[in-house]
C-alpha cells in the first residue's frame, strides 16, 4: 500500500455520466452502495454494472454494502465487475475471512463506525481484520436514523487519528466530508486516503462538478502537505492558501 498514491473515493453515483465526471475530476475510487440497511440504492444492480464497465480503465470501482455473507458478497462483486469491496455491515470475521481466500485479487475495505461501540472495541476489532482487508474506512454514526454511512456528519477526527495510527494498514477518513473541510481532515487525521458522498451533491442529489473538482483539489494539496514533512505550525496555513 505505501507504494500507493493516496485514495480519493467519491461514494454514491447515480448514472454513467457522473460516474465519467468523477473520473474525470481526478477521483480515484468510484463507490456504488447497494443491498443496504438504510438508504436506498442509487442505482439498481444493472445500472451499477454498467458504470463500472464505463469506467474501466479510468477510476477503480468499490460495491458499497451490507451484505454479511461472503459468498452473497462474492457474487455481487462479480456480477457488477468491480476491482473493490467495502463491508460496510457486520460481517462476522469467518465470513470476512472466506470472502478473503475466496477472491485474493478483490480490494477490500472494511468500514469503522465511529459512535457505535467504545473506540476500544473498535480498535479491537480492526486488528483482528487486519490480515484479512487491505484499508480501513472511518464513518460517522447517525443515532437519529441508525445510519452508520452516508449520513453526511462529521465523527471526532481524534478518534480517527488515533485509529489511523494504531493499526497495521492504511485508513480512509469519511464521514461529512466537503470541499470546504477536507484539507482540514487530512491534516488532523493524516490518513492515507479520503471519501465524500453527501456533501458533494447539489439539492436535488446529485454530484456538482464544481465541489467535486475542489474536493480533489483540496484533498491533493492537503496530501502533499503531508509528504513534504512541513512543521505542524505551518501545515494549516498551507491548506488555506488559495
Amino acid at each position: 500500500m505505501s507504494s500507493m498514491d493516496e485514495i480519493i473515493q467519491v461514494a454514491g453515483v447515480c448514472s454513467v455520466e457522473e460516474g465519467l465526471m468523477l473520473a474525470a475530476c481526478g477521483v480515484t475510487h468510484v463507490g456504488l452502495p447497494l443491498r443496504l440497511a438504510v438508504h436506498q440504492p442509487d442505482t439498481s444492480e444493472e445500472e451499477a454494472r454498467g458504470i463500472v464497465a464505463a469506467l474501466k480503465g479510468r477510476a477503480q470501482t468499490v460495491c458499497i454494502t451490507y451484505v454479511t455473507d461472503a459468498a452473497e458478497a462474492l457474487a455481487l462483486c462479480r456480477f457488477l465487475g468491480v476491482s473493490g469491496v467495502q463491508l460496510h455491515g457486520a460481517m462476522p470475521l469467518a465470513e470476512v475471512r472466506r470472502l478473503r481466500e475466496a477472491a485474493p485479487w478483490l480490494f477490500v475495505i472494511k468500514s469503522l463506525v465511529v459512535g457505535t461501540a467504545p473506540e476500544a472495541a473498535i480498535l479491537d476489532a480492526a486488528r483482528e481484520h487486519a490480515p484479512l482487508v487491505d484499508v480501513f474506512l472511518t464513518d460517522s454514526y447517525d443515532p437519529a436514523t441508525g445510519a452508520t454511512g452516508a449520513t453526511g456528519r462529521v465523527h471526532d477526527w481524534g478518534v480517527s487519528a488515533r485509529l489511523a495510527k494504531a493499526l497495521p494498514r492504511p485508513l480512509i477518513l469519511a464521514g461529512g466530508l466537503s470541499a470546504a473541510n477536507v484539507a482540514e481532515a487530512v491534516l488532523a487525521v493524516r490518513p492515507f486516503g479520503v471519501d465524500a458522498h453527501t456533501g458533494l451533491e447539489d439539492a436535488r442529489g446529485f454530484k456538482d462538478e464544481r465541489l467535486v473538482r475542489r474536493f480533489v483539489n483540496e484533498s491533493r494539496r492537503a496530501f502533499a502537505v503531508l509528504k513534504s514533512d512541513a512543521p505542524v505550525a505551518g501545515l494549516a496555513k498551507a491548506c488555506e492558501s488559495k
